[in-house]
Formats: C-alpha cells, sequence, structure tokens
C-alpha cells in the first residue's frame, strides 16, 4: 500500500501524463518532461507548437482539495519558473517565444471505482 506521501506523487505524475495526452492531441510536441534545472527546480512539461515554446506547470488535485491547482502557485514559484524557463531558453536553439502555462488536473473516484479526470488548461498563465 501507498503512503500519502508516494500516493499525491503518483496521482501528481498520472496528471502530467493526462495533460501530454492533451498537448500531444492538439499537435503540440512533447520536447522535455520533468526537466530540471539545479537552481531553479524543475519545469513539468515542455512542449513545442508552431507559434512558442510552452512551459507547463501541471497542479493535480483531488476533487475536495482546499486550494486549486493555480491557487497554489505562489510568487516564489512563478518566479523560480520564469528562471528555469530563462536558463532552458538559452540552451535551446530556436527563434520561438516562450509562453508559461498552467495545467489543473482535477481526479474525481466514482463509486463504481471509475476515475473521472477533468483539465482546466489556462494558457499565458504566469
Amino acid at each position: 500500500m501507498l503512503s500519502s506521501k508516494e500516493s499525491a506523487a503518483k496521482l501528481g505524475r498520472d496528471g502530467e501524463h493526462k495533460v501530454a495526452e492533451y498537448l500531444r492531441r492538439k499537435g503540440y510536441i512533447i520536447l522535455r518532461q520533468n526537466w530540471r534545472d539545479s537552481r531553479f527546480g524543475e519545469i513539468d512539461i515542455i512542449a513545442e507548437s508552431r507559434e512558442n515554446i510552452i512551459f507547463v506547470e501541471v497542479k493535480t488535485r483531488s476533487l475536495n482539495a482546499l486550494v486549486s491547482g493555480a491557487e497554489a502557485i505562489d510568487a516564489k514559484k512563478i518566479n523560480r519558473t520564469k528562471n528555469a524557463v530563462a536558463v532552458f531558453m538559452r540552451k535551446l536553439n530556436t527563434n520561438l517565444p516562450p509562453r508559461i502555462d498552467v495545467a489543473e488536473v482535477t481526479v474525481q473516484n466514482t463509486e463504481k471505482g471509475k476515475t473521472i479526470w477533468k483539465l482546466n488548461y489556462i494558457k499565458s498563465a504566469m
């Protein structure tokens, strides 16, 4: 049986996979998942569209969570994310501008054991 920390980590990974699937269906190319910069932390998904390099912060929550995914992103997280984006963009040879999005994934388990995933995708959120 998973501990609550392990269960939360699995829920987060599952949410990231759902968002990556959503982006692929939209025609985006996934460049990286869980990209890490030692100073500024992790970016959940980096994707490319015709117009942008997209950096996605994924926040997965259960239906009864006290705080929404977007509300969980504070000024410190925004600053760290923007700095990580700048580091990644310096390494990438592209003329496409960056865009930072937030994906809120809400999970509900039904009485019949089925999992329902809902996605609120917010473009240019940061």
